[in-house]
């Protein structure tokens, strides 16, 4: 059987170039088919857009070597600060707080602007001969049989693989193609996601501060500056959002504190609606689904990304040792071995986000001193805390090779 490729992967957000380079260096030919246009999204332009990196995902890229073009414009995170309260009242008396120096392996992640990301992945992209990038083209038809799967793009023409896999979100057509069914719900939330300059140094504290409509985290960027994710009730979000900056900014001001000094919009607005969304399962014949295609959470943690990035690295895992021992790499038994890996992980993680945020969303007298207790008392065991940031960093369970 003639292939195009050994694997095409639909998607080329992260996730996807990340498993394309994966794969590649271990041997197989793969192709990316991105929607967008590569120049447009490796820009130069600023535009408020940050993922917080666990010190595993950092591993991973730098064992794709991609990550020597990001470093220099990576802010370490060296604390973490959880506190619980109201808007313009300051925060509760018992709080978390992670300070990087209580573990051994360094920061416990890193703050990295989309841009910076994308385009040192499109650089490694287009230096590994074993990758083929096409842009601006979807997936638009799959059609799977014995010996592997055909596709049909946007453009018209078609492409064979051994594998397909969908990095291609939440709404992902490859799942409902290949009838993979999804559960989840809405939160009635909403996040509104910006970048803010301000007055005094952050420390690479990043600050995660709950409150009764939703979270508002603070998250360090190079510089004097950092990347906001705070949620609201849709109601309240649509309406601070149709705000002018200025107006915006008064609103946020009293829930972001002084700390920081004075506090100015940079860069654009983007709002997302918040969500859980999980398929069914994770692999059909010839098929894997990674990153949102396999499990949207909500970003109470941080953990989207780095989610994702742990199914590009057990993916990668689970392959290379089958092609090693000659086993068909897109055969279901293969695949499935995949799907447990990572399956139980993801489930632990979709529960502990949606409890947290079920928890903490809320302005109940008596889980609120439940929760602060709580915080309290994991902040004062050495023990306890250390396991909580060992979890933020990425570094427990099964750790895939490449996050080693």
């Amino acid at each position: 059987m003639t292939y195009d490729s050994d694997i095409l992967i639909a998607g080329g957000g992260l996730n996807g170039p990340a498993l394309a380079l994966a794969l590649a260096q271990s041997g197989l030919h793969v192709t990316v088919v991105d929607a967008r246009s590569s120049p447009t999204r490796a820009g130069d332009n600023f535009d408020g857009r940050g993922y917080a990196l666990a010190l595993a995902s950092q591993r991973l890229l730098n064992a794709i070597g991609v990550w020597e073009n990001i470093v220099g414009n990576a802010q370490p995170l060296l604390e973490i600060k959880v506190t619980d309260g109201h808007a313009g009242q300051g925060p509760a008396p018992f709080f978390l707080h992670f300070d990087h120096g209580e573990i051994e392996e360094g920061p416990m992640g890193y703050m990295v602007e989309d841009r910076h990301l994308y385009r040192a992945f499109l650089a490694a992209m287009r230096s590994e001969k074993r990758i083929t990038l096409l842009s601006e083209t979807s997936v638009t038809d799959q059609s799977v049989d014995a010996s592997g799967v055909t596709v049909t793009l946007s453009t018209g023409k078609t492409h064979r693989a051994r594998l397909l896999v969908g990095c291609d979100g939440r709404a992902s057509g490859v799942a409902k193609r290949a009838g993979i069914h999804r559960t989840g719900w809405g939160y009635g939330q909403t996040a509104l996601v910006c970048a803010i300059a301000h007055e005094r140094p952050h420390n690479g504290t990043a600050h995660q501060f709950f409150m009764p409509p939703g979270p508002l985290a603070i998250l360090p960027l190079p510089g004097n500056m950092s990347s906001i994710v705070w949620s609201e009730t849709d109601e309240n979000a649509a309406a601070i959002n149709a705000l002018p900056d200025e107006d915006y900014m008064q609103v946020l001001r009293p829930r972001f504190g002084d700390f920081l000094g004075d506090i100015q919009l940079v860069g654009n607005r983007f709002t997302y609606p918040l969500s859980l969304s999980l398929a069914n399962h994770f692999v059909a014949d010839h098929i894997a689904l990674v990153g949102d295609a396999a499990h949207g959470m909500h970003p109470i943690a941080g953990q989207g990304l780095n989610a994702g990035l742990r199914d590009v690295a057990a993916l990668a895992d689970v392959l290379h040792e089958a092609r090693k021992r000659g086993e068909d790499i897109a055969s279901i038994q293969v695949l499935e071995r995949y799907q447990e890996w990572r399956r139980f992980d993801t489930n632990a993680l979709v529960a502990a986000t949606d409890l947290t945020n079920k928890l903490f969303s809320n302005d109940n007298p008596i889980l609120r001193a439940a929760r602060d207790i709580g915080m309290g008392l994991v902040n004062a065991t050495p023990t306890l805390r250390r396991t909580f940031m060992r979890e933020a960093a990425g570094l427990s369970g099964n750790l895939p090779t490449l996050m080693r």
